[in-house]
C-alpha cells in the first residue's frame, strides 16, 4: 500500500496516475473529501491535525507521501503545517512507514546564486521560516535514525490543467485566454520552472528506489533555462501570435497589497523574480541519467494545446 497524504491536488493526482502506471496498483489517496483518480484507489477521509486520525490514514502503508498544500496564509501555515508535519512523522515511526516529503524552495535565501541540495537556508518571511522549521523537523528525524524517509524539492510550477503559480496564473492562463500576460518583477531574469507531472513522475521513481531514502533531492526540471521574455516568445512561435507582454514592477505589487491580502502574502516571494533563479537539478540527473523532462517548448505546447481542445 502507497499513500497520498493531501490528495486533490495537480502535484498528487498526478503522482497516483504514476504510481499506478508504473509500479503499484495499490494506492490510497487520504484527505478531507477524497476523489477518485485511478478507479481502483481506497478513499480514506482524515484530518491531518489529529494524530490518531493521521495514524489511521497511514496504517499499513509501505510508504506515505506528504504533499499537502495549504492556502497563502502564513496564520494558516503556522498553525497548521508544523502540527501536521509531526503528526505525520509519529504515524510513519509508529507504523513502520516510509516518509516521501514534497517540499518547496521558499526557505532558501532569493539570491542569485545557484540552489543546491546543501543550500542553506536563509527565509525572508513567515511562509519561508514555517517551511524551514517543517523541513528541520523531519531532517533531525531522519539524522537521528528513526524514520527512513526521503524530500523531494521543487521550485515554482508550471503545468497543465489545476496547476497554480505566478507563472501559470498572470502569464500561461492570460496567454490561452487570448489576454496579455503580466510578468512580476521582471522579464529578463531567468527562471527555473518545474513542469508538474514532471515532478510527481520524480517523485514516484524516487520513493521507489530504495537507495534515495535518508537523502533530499531537487526534482528535475529543463536546465535551458529562460527568461519570461523567451518563455512569452515560445508562446508566440507555438500560437503564430505576436504577444506582448506588461511588466508589473515590484512597487505595484507592493501597492496592490494594501489592498489585496493574496498580494500582501505573495510580497516575501516576489524579490526572487529580480534576479536569475537557479535551481540546479545536476544530483538528480546524474542518478537517474534516462528521466526524460519535459522542455519548456513541450510544455508550453501542452498547455497551450489543452487550451485548443477546452
Amino acid at each position: 500500500m502507497q499513500t497520498i497524504l493531501g490528495a486533490g491536488g495537480p502535484i498528487a493526482d498526478e503522482l497516483a496516475r504514476e504510481l499506478h502506471r508504473n509500479f503499484t496498483t495499490d494506492i490510497r489517496l487520504v484527505s478531507r473529501r477524497p476523489k477518485q483518480v485511478n478507479g481502483t484507489d481506497e478513499l480514506v477521509a482524515a484530518d491531518l491535525m489529529d494524530p490518531a486520525s493521521t495514524e489511521r490514514a497511514v496504517a499499513g502503508s509501505s510508504i506515505a507521501y506528504l504533499t499537502v498544500g495549504l492556502p497563502m496564509d502564513s496564520a494558516l501555515w503556522e498553525e497548521r503545517f508544523p502540527v501536521m508535519m509531526r503528526n505525520v512523522i509519529d504515524a510513519c515511526k509508529a507504523q513502520g512507514t516510509k516518509l516521501v516529503f514534497f517540499d518547496n524552495t521558499y526557505m532558501y535565501p532569493g539570491t542569485p546564486a545557484p540552489q543546491t541540495e546543501s543550500t542553506g537556508f536563509a527565509p525572508g518571511g513567515r511562509k519561508g521560516r514555517v517551511r524551514a522549521e517543517i523541513v528541520t523537523m523531519l531532517l533531525e528525524e531522519m539524522a537521528a535514525g528513526t524514520i527512513e524517509a526521503l524530500i523531494g524539492r521543487a521550485p515554482e510550477f508550471y503545468g497543465p490543467g489545476k496547476t497554480k503559480s505566478w507563472s501559470n496564473m498572470l502569464v500561461f492562463d492570460r496567454i490561452r485566454a487570448g489576454k496579455r500576460p503580466l510578468v512580476p518583477v521582471s522579464a529578463t531574469t531567468k527562471r527555473s520552472l518545474i513542469w508538474t507531472p514532471d515532478a510527481s513522475r520524480a517523485l514516484a521513481l524516487l520513493s521507489n528506489t530504495p537507495d534515495a531514502y535518508g537523502q533530499t533531492w531537487h526534482l528535475p526540471i529543463d536546465e535551458n533555462r529562460q527568461t519570461y521574455r523567451q518563455l512569452i516568445g515560445i508562446a508566440s512561435a507555438i500560437t503564430g501570435r505576436r504577444i506582448g507582454y506588461t511588466v508589473l514592477p515590484l512597487w505595484v505589487f507592493k501597492l496592490g497589497a494594501r489592498f489585496n491580502p493574496m498580494l500582501a502574502e505573495a510580497a516575501e516571494l516576489l524579490p526572487r523574480y529580480r534576479g536569475d533563479n537557479i535551481f540546479d537539478t545536476s544530483k538528480f540527473a546524474a542518478r537517474f541519467p534516462d528521466f526524460a523532462v519535459t522542455t519548456y517548448r513541450e510544455g508550453e505546447e501542452a498547455i497551450f494545446a489543452q487550451s485548443d481542445s477546452a
